[in-house]
């Protein structure tokens, strides 16, 4: 069984029923832990030791959080860019995350008709977590496709059920599966 950290994001969390869902869904799962990077650092004061520390400590990292003008919210970035230093995420020496699996799950009022080269965003979600997979690259992880919860503004509860009883599937597959698939791919 593998150890499943899921670094959750979400500013107006509040406001969001899709990520209250999703995380509501996978909250008592062993060998699941759950950081509200908001609630823990509201100051954006991160503790880089405490959090490479926990990193160290899981298998499977998830990044989620909603899609903010095709990237992240500023404190999961801010996470990113301290967190995952040179000389420990990467670089000479850089090696402690090497082999991890990590994935973005997303949520995003956009439809997923909306991304792609016909939709109004013009390029596919996969493109828009370009760096997202280049970072965990470069941190010598292995980056899985993603989980996404579109069109939320429109979802009516059963349909957002629905989407978290996914959502703790995946979860569960990546904890419980003996096989991780590897491969990026559109969902």
């Amino acid at each position: 069984m593998r150890k499943v950290l899921i670094l959750f994001a979400h500013p107006k969390f509040e406001h969001s029923d899709a990520n209250q869902a999703m995380i509501q869904a996978v909250s008592n799962l062993e060998q699941v832990t759950i950081r509200d990077l908001y609630e823990l650092y509201p100051d954006f004061n991160i503790s880089i030791q405490r959090e490479q520390e926990i990193l160290f400590e899981h298998e499977v990292i998830v990044w989620q959080h909603p899609f903010y003008w095709y990237s992240c919210p500023p404190l999961l970035k801010q996470w990113i860019d301290l967190v995952l230093e040179f000389g420990w995420a990467y670089g000479p020496g850089g090696t402690y995350l090497q082999n991890k699996y990590i994935l973005n799950a997303i949520t995003s009022g956009g439809s997923q008709e909306a991304y792609g080269p016909s939709g109004k965003n013009r390029y596919t979600v996969s493109e828009f977590l370009r760096p997202f997979e280049q970072t965990a690259k470069l941190c010598g992880m292995r980056y899985l496709p993603y989980f996404q919860v579109a069109g939320t503004h429109r979802l009516t509860s059963g349909e957002l059920t629905l989407k978290a009883e996914e959502y703790k599937k995946l979860i569960l597959n990546l904890r419980d599966s003996p096989t991780v698939p590897t491969l990026i791919s559109e969902n």
